[in-house]
């Protein structure tokens, strides 16, 4: 099977976990190792936990996984299969065409010219249904190419050094938008994102309260979203950085949980205040139950930390409904909204005010 992939063009491999003369978990790790693009199926008779054991393994190795599959097989699952792959591939073709490559000039550039802005995604309170906040997220407002995504400039800032730079243009913005939200009359928090390299800086958590002081906002109404791998890098300059920002008043949440290394154990002990659950955690959870307990366990420990639970990727009633039934604070995703402009989100709070509810984002 290994040489021929070699030597022919494979669309989708369909890998069963017991073959005669090497398992399947062993095929995975070769393919993986050997960059293989092929969609991968895994099939197997084992039970729900060992099947998705070896979908996480699959991710680790680098396989481009469809789908797992239970035997026996049919011509109706096989079908699905081949859409499922179709749509990767348009999925795949369109993401290229909308992701055009920046050099690191045209990047200064922009950033230069105030082309760099915030988008704002709106958090609403599962049980109340009230607004909580916004997550502030980073657009590039192209003079050719349009709105351009985070996907395309975050990384080369952060490999070139320049991430904080961005870090402090977005605490800036965000920090206006929460003055003027406050004076129409509506207090919200603002989430901004802390890079990995910012947490290093000294004279951090002085700065990041100057910046939003001279905005005419107090840190308290901030808040900063730590990746939970970031928190746990360089544990002595994280860990001072971060007291400092939390005395200073700043609030800390601990960003895309569970899909880093480190545990609730160890994150309660930098004090945060928020832990936001991944999206791939949200989705999981309608469908493993391996995935719903993490998740649930993950929300009654942060609860008795004192610390509040977002949902991250709501895009479904059924992920909502999942989630605040598993006890979570609030939610933030497609179902509520996508990321915004400051105008657009004035007015999206506006019908809030007038009586919104999730249902109409469907």
């Amino acid at each position: 099977g290994l040489a021929l992939l070699e030597t022919q063009h494979v669309d989708i491999v369909f890998c069963d976990l017991s073959m005669p003369e090497m398992d399947g978990l062993a095929f995975l790790r070769h393919l993986g190792e050997a960059g293989h693009q092929a969609s991968v199926v895994v099939v197997s008779s084992h039970d729900d936990a060992l099947i998705s054991s070896v979908e996480k393994m699959a991710h680790a190795y680098g396989v481009a996984l469809l789908r797992a599959l239970k035997k026996p097989l049919t011509r109706e699952k096989i079908a699905e299969v081949i859409e499922q792959h179709e749509k990767r591939l348009a999925k795949g073709a369109r993401r290229a065409a909308e992701m055009p490559s920046f050099d690191l000039a045209d990047m200064l550039r922009g950033m230069q010219a105030g082309e760099f802005t915030a988008f704002y995604q709106p958090q609403i309170d599962f049980r109340t249904g009230a607004l909580r906040g916004a997550e502030a997220l980073a657009r590039w407002r192209h003079p050719q190419h349009g709105i351009v995504a985070p996907g395309a400039f975050i990384a080369a800032l952060e490999k070139a050094g320049h991430i904080d730079d961005l870090t402090f243009l977005m605490l800036a913005q965000s920090a206006l938008t929460c003055r003027r939200m406050a004076e129409s009359g509506l207090r919200l928090d603002f989430s901004v994102n802390l890079s990995l390299t910012s947490l290093g800086l000294p004279h951090l958590a002085e700065q990041m309260a100057d910046t939003v002081r001279a905005a005419g906002v107090e840190p308290a109404q901030m808040v900063l979203e730590v990746t939970e791998s970031a928190a746990m890098t360089d544990l002595g300059h994280s860990l001072e950085n971060l007291a400092r920002l939390r005395l200073l008043g700043f609030r800390l949440s601990v960003d895309d949980y569970g899909t880093g290394f480190s545990n609730i154990q160890q994150i309660s002990r930098i004090a945060f205040q928020e832990l936001k659950i991944d999206q791939s955690f949200v989705k999981g959870a309608l469908r493993d139950e391996g995935q719903r307990i993490i998740v649930r366990s993950s929300i009654d420990m942060a609860h008795q930390l004192g610390m509040s639970c977002v949902a991250e990727g709501v895009e479904t009633a059924d992920h909502w409904q999942n989630m605040h039934g598993m006890g979570c604070d609030v939610a933030q995703g497609y179902y509520i909204a996508k990321p915004m402009d400051a105008e657009a989100l004035a007015g999206f709070c506006a019908r809030h005010a007038a009586g919104w509810t999730p249902a109409e984002a469907v």
